[in-house]
């Protein structure tokens, strides 16, 4: 029998193609994971690592055993769901991880829910950028993750995960407090193509979002200023610095120098968010109820939502 542990360890070696990137995916020193890597091809009797310059690569015998690794993967999440179903799930560790709006408006409101309902059962939260909550799902660190869709990240029919969809949340135009589209009931994304517009920094969700909506609303965003913290994006609307789209259940500052804006016409952006777990984990019990609070409060945010006609 194999450590199905080191399988995931393998596949990090793939995918990040050094021992060294895999290991800091992984949370792992470079020595562990040539450990488990040299461990499980002990346990294989084959070689999966040779040197190759000043690095190494994966040998025949290694690609072979990865085309099986998902399958493997999936049938032990399904065996680990299997051996919980005896019980039902009231005890245990359950693991939420998200970006900081859902875990606001999502996550605590539902694990606040299953708290109530099983009080035995263990709910750990964690704020994780969208690039990095699928490495803690593969690590096995997180059981649920609460994301978006963005370039570079799996696609739907990943054999790794299964993505469920939960809601899809509007769009807004974000203006300083005295401008002219500031005192309207809703406004056409076009008419922002003269203003100067913010950005993250990061090639992130948000910046393919501002791009994409004004690429569709027939204009290119002249972007002036750029930021990752909504704190600093705030002070620079606020400062008259420019505009820019920003999800609707993000909470605006108090101080009402930053003015939410509907879109109406045909470019009405939205991101579907949804929620992220190991194929084959989403039948164990605690897994099954955490994903049952995370629809039943995204059932309500999503009636909450309608976009500007």
């Amino acid at each position: 029998m194999i450590d199905v542990r080191r399988l995931q360890v393998l596949r990090a070696v793939d995918r990040h193609g050094t021992v060294t990137a895999a290991a800091r995916a992984l949370h792992l020193t470079p020595s562990a994971v040539s450990q488990q890597v040299r461990q499980l091809a002990r346990e294989l009797d084959v070689e999966l690592l040779s040197p190759e310059g000043r690095g190494i690569r994966l040998t025949s015998e290694a690609h072979v055993l990865l085309r099986h690794a998902d399958a493997l993967s999936a049938g032990w999440e399904r065996a680990l769901a299997d051996l919980a179903a005896h019980g039902k799930g009231e005890t245990g560790r359950l693991s939420l991880i998200g970006y900081p709006t859902a875990i606001a408006t999502l996550i605590v409101p539902a694990a606040a829910r299953i708290r109530a309902e099983r009080p035995g059962l263990e709910l750990v939260i964690g704020q994780f950028d969208d690039a990095d909550v699928h490495e803690e799902l593969l690590g096995g660190r997180a059981d649920i993750a609460v994301t978006v869709p963005m370039a570079g990240g799996p696609p739907v029919d990943d054999p790794r995960f299964e993505q469920l969809p939960l809601f899809q949340e509007p769009q807004d135009l974000f203006v300083p407090a005295g401008h002219p589209l500031a005192g309207q009931a809703a406004a056409e994304l076009s008419e922002a193509a003269r203003e100067s517009w913010i950005e993250s920094t990061d090639e992130c969700h948000h910046r393919e979002v501002v791009r994409t909506a004004c690429s569709a609303a027939g204009f290119t965003p002249r972007t002036e200023h750029r930021a990752s913290e909504w704190i600093a994006v705030f002070a620079l609307i606020a400062h008259g610095m420019g505009v820019t789209l920003g999800p609707r259940l993000l909470q605006l500052p108090g101080d009402g120098r930053v003015v939410r804006v509907p879109l109406k016409g045909e470019v009405t952006p939205v991101r579907s968010v949804f929620a992220s777990v190991r194929r084959g984990s989403a039948h164990r019990p605690a897994v099954a109820h955490g994903l049952d609070g995370l629809r039943r409060v995204a059932a309500e945010l999503s009636a909450s939502l309608e976009p500007a006609v």
